[in-house]
């Protein structure tokens, strides 16, 4: 156990301060600080909010895990940070703030990819991911289909978001029904006691022509605002738990098949669903119930660790040092674009070691 490992993460690519704290594949801390109050009034997340928010949360959020976790900071063998894809303003605050701890502790730096991190917080429910494993990502700004052979080094992308991704199509339904933000868990709730077979909402990009693992969203948010439009204009109640019931299903419908068949096809026998619409109770039981029919393996991790958290990039940090990844320069900036085949971001020399070396008599304490 303690040859293992350990490392710090630090999550800030939207509107969660998240810092994790991992043993190998073992979880010692997540700590998170929320500011998705401060934007709910906007009905979205405001990049300016959400910077100036991880401002304030960042030391206080990381002094918590750390104490959370028993650890002193000097014991991390590494410090691990989302370098991308995210808000530009966002990830600099978490990029900036993971030099200056790894610069004060003279430790090794880690720039890692947010979807690759997702993907390896399984880890920390299930153990060791399988190689290969097929991945659905399923977020407010994504919804990806990824194929992992290594979660350091090789992650391909199969599907991905054409246009609004299944997250999105959340909150925006949720505010047409006027049921708040964020969309996801007010929908989930309103669906359960709804109807899921009672309108025929469209399943984007399911068609003979069809791009066969990509996903589009947008067309099925649009047909349920008009659906609702025209009820309301109508003068006719419009029956919300119906419609939340029949709108998931159509989203979680896609998804579940578009991944099932993208497992079949490469022959691949896990799937690991993650980000923070894996949360949603109905996709859970859907993949599930699909995933025994075809034979495949269903990995997915407490709702806690869908949601953006620390303790995901923690772990692929970890996973980083266990496989001796190179560590990232001093001169990582963060990245809003950063494709998921580069699940993290290695320094083009090891000028980084004698850095640490004459930092060392700096140690933060």
């Amino acid at each position: 156990m303690a040859d293992e490992p350990l490392v710090l993460g630090i999550e800030t690519s939207c509107d969660e301060t998240g810092v994790g704290i991992v043993r190998g594949h073992t979880l010692l801390a997540d700590a998170i600080a929320s500011s998705v109050d401060e934007h709910a009034r906007f009905g979205g997340v405001v990049p300016e909010v959400a910077s100036r928010a991880h401002l304030e949360a960042m030391v206080p959020t990381i002094d918590r895990a750390l104490k959370e976790a028993g650890v002193s900071a000097r014991d991390l063998d590494g410090i691990a940070v989302t370098a991308g894809p995210g808000l530009a303003g966002a990830l600099l605050v978490g990029v900036s703030a993971a030099k200056a701890y790894a610069y004060a502790l003279g430790k090794p730096l880690y720039g890692v990819n947010h979807l690759a991190s997702h993907i390896c917080v399984d880890q920390l429910e299930h153990g060791a991911l399988p190689e290969p494993t097929m991945a659905l990502l399923v977020s407010g700004g994504h919804s990806s289909l990824l194929l992992s052979t290594d979660i350091t080094a090789d992650v391909r992308p199969m599907g991905s978001t054409i246009d609004d991704a299944a997250g999105e199509a959340f909150d925006k339904i949720a505010r047409v029904l006027n049921l708040g933000f964020p969309g996801g868990p007010v929908i989930d709730r309103y669906a359960k006691e709804g109807d899921p077979d009672a309108i025929a909402f469209p399943r984007g990009l399911t068609g003979p022509r069809d791009p066969i693992y990509d996903f589009s969203f947008s067309g099925l948010k649009t047909a349920v605002a008009r659906w609702i439009e025209a009820k309301r204009a109508a003068g006719e109640e419009v029956p919300v738990r119906d419609v939340a019931a029949s709108f998931q299903e159509a989203v979680v419908d896609v998804l579940t098949r578009k991944a099932v068949r993208a497992c079949k096809d490469e022959g691949v026998d896990h799937l690991m669903i993650g980000g923070g619409v894996a949360a949603n109770s109905r996709l859970r039981a859907l993949a599930q119930e699909r995933c025994e029919a075809a034979g495949i393996r269903l990995r997915v991790p407490r709702p806690k660790l869908c949601t953006d958290n620390g303790a995901m990039v923690a772990a692929l940090g970890a996973e980083m040092v266990a496989r001796n990844r190179a560590a990232s320069d001093w001169d990582l900036s963060a990245d809003s674009s950063l494709p998921v085949t580069d699940p993290h971001v290695p320094g083009a020399s090891h000028t980084h070691d004698h850095v640490h070396e004459v930092s060392k008599e700096n140690l933060y304490s």
